[in-house]
């Protein structure tokens, strides 16, 4: 009998810490909901509920130079396309050791693109062709877009796209939870055309906009044409540059999150 209840108060323990049963090793452990980090331009990464962490276009603009609480390693980073402004993997320490993914084959402007569908451990990684202007590549050459599923979370980052989708691109992204895309016009499509894919992609829980212009980087425009095609309550404005996802059903859906491209902490700016 003291043995039953033993093994009882053990199982509600591990289910009160968030434990999966079964799972008692501090490598398994959850370390807490999914978060999502912004460093300026295109530049996401996603920290897992493990610790592990995902990069999107990791870029070294001075304006954006990263802060001292930024990620020094990344599990997967992930390069949409070969200009300098989301190539930067050597931000990160360990990058030689990280699994990268590109978008492209090669470094040429010019290059065709690269199919990823890969795992590495919990996280899966596929990519879809799309092109980085309204001319089928002719201006600025292709593009990719990532998905990445991990956690129970589907994470779109469009990269540098440049057109609205076609439906058969729509369908090749498929179901979309996070959805990351560029606001700014000039060298991506603008805010109005954002609101259009977002409503092509409809993702389920957020939208974070990317590669707008800021008060300390603006050679495109910023992001208020976009939040502005959404309604109030749907926007939020966030004075620091990581979120925990939820999934709380009193959340509007999807929410659209502007981070800061600094940490609420750093005053420097």
């Amino acid at each position: 009998m003291r043995r039953f209840v033993m093994a009882f108060l053990l199982m509600i323990s591990l289910t009160l810490i968030g434990l999966p049963l079964g799972v008692t090793g501090e490598k398994d452990k959850p370390i807490g909901p999914l978060a999502i980090t912004y460093h300026g331009q295109s530049f996401y990464t996603v920290t897992t509920t493990k610790g592990k962490v995902v990069a999107f276009d990791p870029h070294y603009i001075l304006e954006y130079q990263l802060n001292e609480e930024a990620p020094k390693k990344a599990d997967v980073i992930c390069v949409s396309h070969n200009h300098n402004d989301h190539t930067r993997v050597q931000v990160f320490e360990n990058h030689k050791k990280a699994k990268i993914f590109t978008g492209l084959k090669g470094a040429s402007l010019k290059a065709d693109w690269n199919t990823v569908n890969e795992e590495v451990g919990d996280i899966k990684v596929r990519s879809v062709g799309v092109y980085h202007d309204d001319m089928e590549g002719l201006l600025r050459g292709k593009n990719g877009v990532f998905i990445v599923e991990v956690d129970g979370w589907r994470i779109c980052h469009l990269g540098d796209l440049g057109h609205i989708l076609t439906p058969a691109q729509v369908k090749r992204i498929g179901p979309v939870d996070v959805l990351m895309i560029p606001v700014g016009g000039i060298y991506t499509v603008n805010g109005a055309e954002a609101k259009k894919i977002v409503d092509q992609i409809k993702p389920k829980e957020y939208v974070f906009p990317m590669h707008y212009g800021t008060k300390v980087f603006d050679p495109v425009l910023t992001a208020e044409e976009f939040l502005d095609a959404f309604p109030k309550r749907q926007v939020a404005i966030s004075d620091d540059n990581v979120v925990k996802l939820n999934k709380d059903d009193a959340r509007p859906r999807p929410l659209v999150v502007q981070l800061h491209y600094w940490p609420k902490e750093d005053k420097k700016k």
